[in-house]
């Protein structure tokens, strides 16, 4: 049978269209700002907030869409007002996130399997409801990612200059944080919360081998993601296997591949180089 003879595999299909789009557009701005690995704290709160949603019976979606942005809004008031560094705040969401999830899970009486699907993305799991809040979500995010490039940019770059040019920094910090943390609960259930930050950031970095501008980058990142994700979801289906660690390996594939070329491509270009200049003898 056809892939598409699947309902649950339509519905995934369309969950890695939001997942593969929305991941590189937030981690683009993540990198930026040298936040590469806030996407693997806010996965962590979000197990906490999945936890809490199997324990109240509440949607675990919407409890972790909850509960990261709380967390995102937690680690930059640290970064700013507590003087913590970036490091050690992103450790305390690392430990506490981790801690709350596995402990609430065992308040709820589920075991470790029931986090599993959560942890490393299922596509079975994928529901209707579920995914008419990630395509509501994925479309705000992407809406605001694109919308405010500018801006976003220029707080990433240089936070004092677009501090001085009249821009609220603090402001657009948290949305970025918030963005990272709505684009985790988004991808929850296709890549999972330990390996979504690995689309935020694997081809934003394959797409800076090949583009000079951020604008340039951001596009081919949003590209190179959604085939990743597309591509992970399908060959997950094809192969059995799990499709977050799938989606993952393709995006790490492409950007071992895009870096390979680079460094021969510079290689053929020295060589060249010092052929048409060679260096004059004592």
């Amino acid at each position: 049978m056809d892939i598409l003879d699947y309902p649950f595999m339509r519905m995934a299909l369309v969950a890695a269209v939001f997942t593969g789009l929305t991941a590189p557009a937030v981690g683009t701005y993540l990198v930026q700002r040298r936040l590469a690995l806030l996407g693997d704290g806010l996965g962590h709160v979000a197990l906490t907030g999945v936890a809490l949603g199997l324990l109240t019976n509440i949607a675990p979606l919407a409890t972790a869409v909850v509960v990261a942005v709380a967390g995102a809004l937690v680690i930059e008031l640290l970064r700013a007002y507590a003087k913590t560094s970036a490091d050690v705040a992103l450790a305390m969401l690392f430990y506490g996130g981790i801690a709350g999830g596995v402990f609430l899970a065992g308040l709820a009486g589920e075991s470790g399997a029931a986090l599993n699907t959560y942890l490393f993305g299922s596509i079975v799991t994928v529901s209707e409801a579920d995914l008419w809040l990630v395509g509501v979500l994925g479309a705000i995010v992407l809406t605001l990612c694109l919308g405010l490039r500018p801006q976003l940019f220029a707080v990433c770059q240089d936070e004092d200059h677009a501090r001085v040019s009249g821009l609220p920094v603090r402001l657009y910090g948290m949305l970025i944080a918030v963005l990272a943390a709505v684009t985790i609960t988004v991808a929850m259930r296709t890549v999972g919360l330990l390996l979504v930050s690995a689309l935020m950031v694997v081809p934003v970095a394959t797409a800076q081998q090949v583009t000079r501008s951020f604008r340039s980058t951001h596009h081919l990142a949003m590209l190179l993601g959604l085939l990743a994700a597309l591509a992970g979801v399908v060959t997950s289906f094809e192969a059995d296997t799990q499709p977050g660690p799938t989606i993952v390996l393709i995006a790490l594939t492409a950007f071992g591949l895009t870096a390979t070329v680079r460094a021969v491509v510079g290689m053929v270009r020295q060589r060249r180089s010092s052929a048409s200049h060679p260096v004059p003898s004592a």
